[in-house]
């Protein structure tokens, strides 16, 4: 027991903060990001606009780098754990253990296809709760996740210091 709560503590101090050039190119991506799927949403009148999409941003814009953030695990990650909300949504309902073994399912699903991407892992609890039909699947998930990572690789490769997908595949 004395082990397993030693492990508690932690190991480390907090990162350092980044250069306020990587804050300012962050915050600049974030607002382009969500900008951009707002306005496609307003100019087809279509809601596009989901909470994950704000943690996806964080990602995508504030650590470029990590393989959470890139256009595969993005795009993945949101196919994934869509696909599996609305089909546990239709096999078993809404019930709050189903809610519970959707989320692990995705998590489960998103590691067995290389789409980790941490905001995605929300998205059953989303379908539970909307109960919306199988095109949110395109619209918003698909359609919004493929704005993301347009404006992530317009927004990140405009800086001297960003790269940006890392991979693709």
């Amino acid at each position: 027991m004395r082990r397993y709560l030693i492990k508690m503590r932690g190991r480390g101090r907090a990162p350092a903060r980044p250069s306020m050039r990587h804050i300012l190119w962050s915050s600049l991506g974030g607002t382009a990001g969500i900008g951009s799927v707002l306005a496609l949403a307003l100019y087809a009148d279509v809601p596009l606009l989901v909470a994950p999409f704000g943690a996806t941003c964080v990602l995508a814009f504030a650590v470029p780098d990590s393989h959470l953030a890139q256009p595969r695990s993005i795009i993945g990650g949101y196919l994934v754990s869509t696909l599996v909300g609305l089909l546990v949504l239709d096999l078993s309902g809404a019930h709050a253990w189903d809610m519970a073994v959707a989320v692990g399912l995705a998590i489960g699903a998103m590691q067995f296809t290389r789409t980790v991407h941490p905001p995605a892992g929300a998205v059953p609890l989303l379908v539970m709760m909307a109960a919306p039909g199988w095109l949110f699947l395109v619209a918003p998930m698909l359609v919004g996740a493929g704005l993301l990572v347009v404006a992530a690789v317009l927004v990140n490769n405009l800086s001297g210091e960003r790269h940006y997908p890392l991979y693709w595949v």
